[in-house]
């Protein structure tokens, strides 16, 4: 047999290393242990996780059942409701997450009510959500101001409302500090608590019960001068009255009448004791502001101290009270007490006539006249002789006319 005749030699085999796969396969291998691992791991954590997430709600706390309250403040966000929750040991810290993801399914994280809020720490996080998101119980005041209550008087309503004693309430009243930040020139709140039917928070103090009273005063008040600019003008230049003389002046309205279809008139009779040139002193002599002076004032006159609710002879002549205008002329230096829309209205709208004078008829109407000798001539009718009126408009108007 030749060369060419010989069969090709045979391609040795590669020896193999023991059983090992090659280390590509290998790490190919130990990869997908490694994920078929993670996986398991992952699936049977999150099994845990949601079985965690489902009996969550239902599970009691951890604490005991004694009571735990909470006051939730005005305006509070979720966040830092649930730091309250983890403070007082409501909700255990470990499981903040879970109960904030629990509200967050609920979408109950913006309907959490503001106040007192009671919990146990045994409580199930659905019984938590749920006295969170309780409406509260409006815990409201409801206080009526009548017409004509000076600050002694409405110190006695709120009083019997719950708001303190009334010498208390008349401390805030006459406060210097709060006179100062309300901008209200004058001893007192005196005249600008405006009367009305108000709700007021069981909870609120004093000063926040007057401020809201005094802003609805001055709510009324600037709608009414928006629409008697003139007037006030008028009352600016004739007399130099701002508004503090225009509440005075309503304050007297307010006190002298409680009919209401006399108090333009009246605020009339005033208006022309000031401006009528003829018509001198300049006294505008209404008995309600000889009471103030003897009631209301801090320091009262020799004459005041001797005041028993009626109303004599030394207290007419009384010059050292200064709210007797028998003595002294003009406006008295405040107001006598808390006018409301009609009273206040009345003066900057007042019914002109020619009428100097007025004195009751003895049925809450007021027979008006131009001279002294026909006032006195009503005084002797109505006064002296006590006749009396039939109580009407038109009645009053005929005992009026010239």
């Amino acid at each position: 047999m030749n060369d060419a005749q010989q069969k090709p030699a045979a391609t040795p085999r590669p020896r193999r290393r023991g059983w090992w796969p090659r280390r590509s396969r290998w790490m190919q291998h130990l990869a997908l242990v490694l994920v078929i691992g993670t996986l398991v791991a992952g699936a049977l954590l999150g099994k845990r996780v949601y079985e965690q997430l489902v009996e969550y709600p239902t599970r009691p706390g951890r604490g005991d059942a004694g009571a735990i309250t909470i006051e939730v403040p005005r305006g509070a966000s979720f966040p830092q409701v649930l730091t309250q929750l983890i403070a007082a040991g409501v909700v255990p810290e470990d499981e903040a997450v879970y109960f904030r993801l629990f509200v967050l399914h609920r979408g109950a994280a913006s309907k959490v009510t503001a106040g007192a809020h009671s919990f146990r720490g045994d409580m199930t996080p659905e019984q938590i959500l749920a006295e969170l998101v309780r409406a509260q119980r409006s815990e409201e005041v409801r206080v009526t101001i009548p017409e004509g209550r000076n600050i002694l008087e409405v110190a006695d309503i709120l009083s019997a409302a719950g708001f303190g004693s009334p010498a208390d309430i008349l401390a805030v009243m006459r406060d210097p500090a709060l006179l100062k930040a309300l901008e209200i020139d004058g001893p007192s709140v005196e005249g600008y608590l405006f009367p009305d039917t108000y709700k007021f928070s069981a909870k609120a103090s004093v000063e926040q019960v007057l401020r809201r009273m005094i802003e609805q005063h001055r709510k009324v008040y600037a709608g009414l001068a928006r629409g008697h600019r003139e007037a006030i003008e008028d009352l600016q230049r004739g007399l130099g009255w701002g508004d503090r003389e225009i509440v005075i002046m309503a304050s007297l309205v307010e006190k002298e009448t409680a009919a209401k279809h006399e108090r333009p008139l009246i605020a009339g009779v005033f208006l022309n004791r000031l401006r009528f040139a003829s018509f001198q002193p300049k006294r505008l002599e209404t008995d309600p502001t000889i009471i103030y002076g003897c009631t209301a004032l801090v320091e009262k006159s020799a004459a005041c101290q001797k005041f028993e609710g009626r109303i004599r002879r030394i207290h007419l002549r009384d010059p050292d009270n200064v709210y007797n205008t028998y003595t002294h002329e003009g406006l008295p230096p405040g107001p006598i007490t808390n006018p409301g829309k009609a009273a206040l209205e009345a003066v900057l709208a007042p019914k002109k006539s020619r009428f100097l004078y007025f004195v009751s008829r003895n049925d809450r109407t007021h027979h008006f006249s131009k001279s002294i000798a026909e006032h006195e001539a009503a005084v002797e009718k109505y006064m002296r002789q006590g006749a009396v009126g039939d109580g009407s408009a038109a009645g009053a108007a005929d005992d009026a006319a010239p």
